[in-house]
């Protein structure tokens, strides 16, 4: 059977210019395999995540890369995204199926509590997400699981668990090996020296032979 942990692709907390960010997303989705891609503008006005939705969801859906939006299942039902994550302190899973409906992907922030993940699998979660993993500059964190949560929730759950917080092509083996079905990766794609899609190309090989160590 062939294991897969895939690569969860998070936008920068500031975009900068719309046209230039659009074309450096492209490049990167186009550079190896995205799952997904969140949209994550915390704090911005609605009218600026609005806009930032309308111009990058039709690069993402071109590549069959899922769009989905951080905390607001209101704004995402509005904007026709596919999904939303929430976090502990925002909307509840019901909530935001109930706003979203049933065909919407809803993603949940459990920290370093198999209790919370297994309390937001029961109420409809599609995906669980543990982290922050390693140090990260992107968003403060006051969590620091071990890989084993991983590989402890991929044993006894059908639920697919994301691993965030610090990713780089440099330790994403060892996450997709501990059990990760998706690598969520903000700084370690924009931020990379090479360019995001040399970071997507090096995050893809490494998640893959990760995977592949599991047995």
């Amino acid at each position: 059977m062939t294991v897969d942990c895939r690569l969860y692709l998070i936008t920068p907390p500031v975009l900068g210019g719309l046209v230039e960010f659009a074309g450096r997303l492209a490049r990167a989705l186009e550079a190896g395999d995205v799952a997904a891609l969140q949209i994550r503008l915390k704090d911005a006005p609605e009218a600026q995540i609005a806009a930032a939705v309308e111009a990058l969801a039709p690069i993402a859906r071109a590549r069959d890369v899922a769009v989905i939006l951080n905390d607001r299942p209101d704004l995402a039902a509005r904007l026709g995204c596919d999904g939303v994550h929430v976090g502990q302190s925002d909307a509840s899973c019901a909530q935001a199926r109930r706003i979203m409906g049933r065909e919407a992907m809803i993603g949940v922030t459990c920290h370093d509590s198999r209790h919370l993940a297994m309390e937001a699998a029961e109420a409809g979660a599609d995906y669980v997400a543990f982290g922050a993993f390693f140090a990260t500059a992107t968003k403060e964190t006051l969590y620091r699981p071990e890989p084993e949560i991983l590989t402890i929730w991929q044993e006894t759950m059908q639920i697919p668990c994301v691993a965030i917080g610090g990713v780089t092509s440099d330790n994403a083996e060892g996450l997709a090996a501990a059990g990760a079905d998706f690598l969520a990766v903000s700084a370690g794609v924009w931020n990379h020296p090479d360019g995001p899609a040399a970071a997507v190309v090096a995050l893809n090989a490494a998640m893959a032979r990760g995977a592949a160590s599991r047995g």
